[in-house]
């Protein structure tokens, strides 16, 4: 006997985009400060370890902000824009544009536009696509045999070209597929988890400065 069919669509894991350089150079930073500090701290006299402590609580939140936090989540409902500071959710419906020039940005319908700093744009990668683009075609204008592979693209080309095919087939008036997920508003959330730690450690080389 077989099962009924669900009546409800199937739900798929976000698209996850980052940038690989980002994470890799926010990782090696921050093995760099841990370093420094914890020498600061285990070995400096009078008031380093406190202002090595300060340092660290002020610039280990922002190297994380511009280098490991950046993301960008898409799925079937919705794409969210995790940036430095801010994290912002759009519905499809939501959703006029996506383009890619010098950066990559999302332009709701109304006009606002929204960076997307995980998905940053290479000139470098382009113009060796470009390179290759032209290559295949003179050789094939001249009857040379070319290489069956793909051209490779920029990385952050391929990424918006595929953030356009769910915005094509899921940016309708409803928005997404399932009831709820593509309906609403543009949510804009701060990231007091980065902003507070930065101000306090800010604050308290501030105090440190004036005292000493």
């Amino acid at each position: 006997m077989s099962k009924p069919k669900s009546s409800e669509a199937p739900t798929y894991a976000d698209r996850a985009y980052r940038s690989t350089s980002g994470m890799v150079g926010g990782g090696l930073l921050l093995a760099l400060m841990a370093w420094l500090g914890g020498d600061a701290v285990f070995r400096g006299d009078g008031l380093t370890p406190v202002y090595a402590i300060a340092g660290v609580l002020f610039a280990a939140p922002l190297v994380i902000a511009f280098t490991l936090r950046p993301a960008v989540f898409a799925n079937e409902d919705r794409v969210r824009i995790r940036n430095p500071f801010r994290t912002i959710t759009l519905p499809w419906s939501a959703v006029g544009q996506i383009r890619a020039a010098y950066s990559t940005e999302v332009v709701s319908k109304d006009g606002a536009k929204f960076p997307m700093w995980a998905i940053p744009v290479s000139l470098r990668q382009r113009k060796r696509a470009s390179r290759q683009q032209m290559k295949r075609e003179r050789d094939q204008q001249q009857g040379r045999e070319t290489e069956l592979r793909p051209v490779q693209r920029a990385q952050a080309d391929e990424a918006i070209d595929e953030m356009r095919d769910l915005f094509e087939r899921y940016g309708t008036e409803q928005g997404g597929r399932s009831e709820q997920g593509g309906q609403g508003g543009i949510s804009v959330r701060w990231s007091y988890e980065v902003l507070a730690p930065t101000l306090a450690g800010a604050l308290v080389l501030v105090v440190l400065s004036v005292a000493s």
